[in-house]
């Protein structure tokens, strides 16, 4: 079952991703972490740890605050 919040995270995490014309592929290897679990967050079926939100974040070029802040 997808949790709405997890959901949330994830969505917005594919847009940031997109944005920057970034694959699940480049970004995983980018963060170093692998693709199917950035595929998992952004479905909303992985509880990111706090760890690869910084992870993330570096790769994104970005606070890591602006991962829990979706643009509405």
């Amino acid at each position: 079952m997808v949790n709405p919040q997890l959901l949330e995270f994830g969505l917005h995490l594919k847009k940031l991703r997109l944005a920057r014309g970034l694959s699940q592929e480049q970004l995983g290897l980018i963060a170093d972490l692998d693709r199917t679990y950035i595929s998992g967050i952004e479905r909303g079926v992985r509880n990111v740890s706090l760890a690869n939100i910084f992870k993330i974040a570096t790769a994104l070029d970005v606070e890591s605050a602006e991962l829990f802040v979706p643009n509405r």
